[in-house]
């Protein structure tokens, strides 16, 4: 029965993405998420924050292993969820697992797999299926073998595009069904088979936008994963693989890594295909010509370069020939048209009854589908009605801002406002300014960011030079040079609001797509000079600092406030900067501005890795809010430095808290203080010992620790669930007595410890004894020991360093400079 199957995978592949994207996402990993979160962003919002992430979430999965139990979890699997943006590669991701397994190349264990779209599923929304008469009517293979019954076959069932869904999928108000044999409808059938009622065997996969990813209820979900797109390195992969000439193909690449807006675009292996499209055609009719450099750009070259092979393919023209005909004009301003009302409704999927509200028939989509074929797509299911869509949703925002902005120049009717606009206003301003400050303003009422990328697109077609390659299709022109200037102007004074980051971020990516820097140069000429001016910076100017950290392309590592400032006052823009990296160190943070400041690092698109809170009086509240937000599913904090902040026993409980947390990413902590309490330790190795500690590396400079909380420590050592690779204990004074008692945890098979400081610990030759002793026992992990600043003597100093010539010892570096 496979083999019937096979050539239905091998069709469905070969009308996937373009060969290269397959070829390098047979390579990608599946992210491992926990819950399926709602995240309601622009998915351009999300692309940013997953592209400033610099490190890949631990837990990763192969496409053909996704229905395996990860290590820790002794329940199989049933369903998956698997998210990602549009173009991301969802649907060709099942395409290969299902190619894989009718090839025999894996999965063998599973005797059918039913691919089913929603697209396909909706045109079924009035009629009455049974689950098996489900199958028998899209595989007729199985209705010609009489296969009446799934229970004794291991079965997959694939559900692609949960986000495309029309279906009323009510989880609260179903009626159960248990027989796959009795007829219902089709939601019913699919919310009962979801939910484990009808044939429990049965595994699923489902794939969806994020955005829609809560229709299905948590507990229905044995695993989340998610697709993260092309890694920097895939990107270049991509390029070099896509064209022949290794040294345009490095042209290429370092053209658009000198355009942010392009670099992470290209996140998306869609528009690394049309970027590849664009740049080719560039590069070929224009030696010398000058490479797109916004989106907008971008995404007019490539209507362009669509434009001349319908010229040239189905027109019979010459290259040469113009390539914008009357016929040709029609079908763009119809699909505009198309694009626009469907976008404001969320649709991205079109049936006939949508093409007719727009006023396109269903013959005329076809010719649209066949002739721009690479900007608007039909799609058949295997037995059912056609469907429409553009081939990327960024593709339909390029197409609606095209619609909006040529009924505006042609007519003068803003459809944003759905009215004409004067030729002056209320103001006075041109209609033309006040068209694209309406847009401004509509993009920032919406509280998603869903118009973000509609709006970059919308002004940056207010340009001269994007007239200019349109020409032929636009018989007006648009916006003067004052108004675009104008235009800067208002987008300016909107960024010396209190707007969000995201916000902000996008205005900046606005003002890149209308040519202008002014407030970025302003900036990064005060970075270069390695200071900010000490005068306080304007709302405008903390945007333009926000915006150059979170779109540098090299990340920095730390950013140390008072390197750049003096002085500070407004902390609502210093935390907004701060959401990616920073040291607050001798900052007299109060009590506010922590739950401030936390509130940012908890939030969606903080990608916070590194907080240094050092020399700040940190009250217990504070700190306990602190734990709270570092064990958020949404925290990514992996070093946390709080040197010389006086901890209570209190404060070292939430910390614990937070060590033996299952959501805690925190891999390093600096508790270097000289107050902390006999308690403290012990209370800290509580969760140091937990089983979901991740914790490697632990700072306690100075804290002039007492024999039990060495013996704490010692316990640590010798815990078998210890994921501690390097230990500071420096200027402690343990004393001989202290380094014994580590000794003995040292000399455990279980202790993974490789450095260990013990600088300044008035240590003397009866402690070299202990530490030889645990240098010496098998296994033993220790590469580095600092023992400078102590009382080693000659002896001692004797003692240790032969035992770096001793085969059985790991010890590779041995400090004891300057001791007596």
């Amino acid at each position: 029965m496979k083999k019937k199957f096979q050539c239905v995978f091998e069709g469905i592949a070969k009308a996937g993405s373009p060969t290269l994207l397959n070829q390098i996402y047979t390579e990608l990993y599946i992210t491992e998420g926990g819950t399926a979160e709602v995240n309601d962003a622009h998915e351009v919002r999300q692309i940013e924050t997953a592209s400033r992430k610099p490190d890949r979430p631990e837990t990763t999965i192969r496409q053909e292993d996704i229905f395996k139990a990860s290590p820790g979890r002794d329940e199989p699997i049933r369903t998956v969820l698997t998210k990602g943006v549009a173009g991301i590669g969802k649907t060709v991701l099942i395409q290969k697992y299902s190619l894989d397994w009718a090839e025999d190349k894996a999965n063998q264990d599973i005797q059918f797999i039913f691919p089913f779209t929603f697209r396909e599923l909706n045109v079924l929304k009035e009629e009455k299926f049974s689950l098996v008469g489900l199958v028998h009517h899209f595989f007729t293979e199985t209705k010609e073998a009489g296969i009446c019954s799934f229970e004794d076959f291991q079965v997959v069932f694939i559900f692609d595009g949960l986000d495309e869904c029309r279906l009323p999928l009510d989880f609260h108000k179903t009626t159960i069904l248990t027989d796959p044999r009795k007829s219902t409808s089709v939601d019913v059938l699919l919310i009962n088979l979801i939910r484990g009622k009808l044939l429990p065997s049965a595994r699923l996969w489902i794939t969806t936008r994020p955005a829609a990813a809560n229709q299905i209820p948590p507990d229905c979900v044995g695993m989340v994963t998610e697709i993260r797109g092309f890694t920097d390195p895939q990107k270049e992969e991509y390029f070099r693989k896509r064209f022949r000439d290794q040294e345009q193909a490095s042209r290429i690449i370092s053209h658009i890594k000198t355009s942010r807006s392009l670099h992470i675009m290209c996140h998306i292996p869609v528009f690394c295909w049309i970027t590849a499209t664009v740049l080719e055609d560039v590069l070929e009719t224009r030696e010398e010509g000058q490479l797109p450099n916004t989106l907008t750009e971008m995404y007019i070259h490539f209507l362009v370069v669509q434009a001349k092979v319908k010229k040239v393919k189905y027109d019979g023209g010459a290259e040469t020939d113009p390539h914008w005909s009357p016929e040709s004009r029609k079908m763009i301003e119809s699909l505009g048209k198309l694009a626009f009302d469907q976008l404001q409704k969320g649709n991205l999927i079109f049936y006939e009854s949508d093409l007719t509200e727009c006023g396109i028939d269903i013959r005329a989509a076809s010719v649209y589908s066949g002739v721009f074929t690479q900007i608007f797509k039909e799609e058949r299911g295997l037995y059912q009605d056609k469907v429409f869509c553009f081939i990327h949703l960024s593709v339909q925002e390029f197409l609606a801002a095209l619609h909006v902005h040529l009924t505006f120049i042609n007519s003068g009717e803003n459809l944003l406002e759905e009215q004409k606009t004067s030729q002056k206003s209320e103001k006075g301003e041109s209609a033309e300014t006040h068209f694209c400050q309406s847009a401004v303003n509509k993009a920032l009422e919406s509280p998603n960011g869903h118009l973000d990328l509609f709006l970059r697109f919308l002004l940056g077609l207010s340009l001269q030079t994007s007239q200019t390659l349109l020409r032929g299709l636009l018989t007006q022109t648009g916006s003067s040079s004052q108004t675009n200037q104008e235009t800067v102007q208002y987008i300016k004074e909107k960024l010396r609001t209190n707007l969000s980051a995201e916000k902000s971020i996008n205005l900046f990516h606005c003002l890149n797509e209308l040519n202008d820097r002014s407030l970025l140069e302003e900036i990064q000429q005060s970075l270069r000079s390695g200071r900010l001016s000490t005068d306080k910076l304007s709302p405008a100017q903390w945007s333009a600092l926000v915006f150059i950290l979170l779109s540098s392309e090299k990340d920095l590592d730390v950013f140390d406030l008072k390197k750049y400032f003096i002085l500070f006052d407004n902390k609502y823009y210093c935390f907004v900067v701060l959401v990616i990296f920073f040291r607050l160190s001798s900052c007299n943070l109060s009590e506010e501005d922590c739950e401030h400041l936390l509130s940012v690092i908890s939030s969606q698109s903080c990608s916070l890795r590194e907080l240094d809170l050092s020399t700040n009086s940190l009250k217990h509240s504070a700190v306990k809010l602190l734990s709270a937000v570092v064990q958020s599913p949404r925290a990514k904090l992996n070093i946390l430095r709080l040197k010389i902040c006086e901890l209570l026993e209190e404060n070292c409980k939430a910390l614990s808290s937070v060590l033996s947390s299952q959501s805690s990413t925190l891999t390093e902590l600096d508790l270097s203080i000289k107050n902390l309490r006999k308690s403290g330790v012990k209370i800290l190795s509580v969760g140091l010992q937990s089983l979901n500690c991740k914790l490697n590396t632990l700072g306690l400079s100075g804290c002039n620790l007492s024999e039990r909380s060495c013996e704490a420590l010692s316990s640590v050592l010798s815990s078998q669930l210890s994921s501690l690779r390097e230990l500071d204990l420096s200027n402690c004074d343990l004393q001989d007595s202290g380094v014994t008692l580590l000794s003995a945890g040292l000399k455990r098979s279980q202790c993974a410890v490789e450095t260990l400081s013990l600088s300044g610990c008035l240590i003397t030759e009866e402690g070299c004894t202990s530490l030889a002793s645990a240098l010496s026992s098998n296994p033993s992990h220790l590469r580095e020991l600092d023992l400078s600043y102590n009382h080693l003597g000659g002896s001692g100093i004797k003692l240790l360093s032969a035992g770096l010539k001793d085969p059985g010892w790991t010890l590779d570096t041995l400090r004891y400079g300057e001791n007596v």
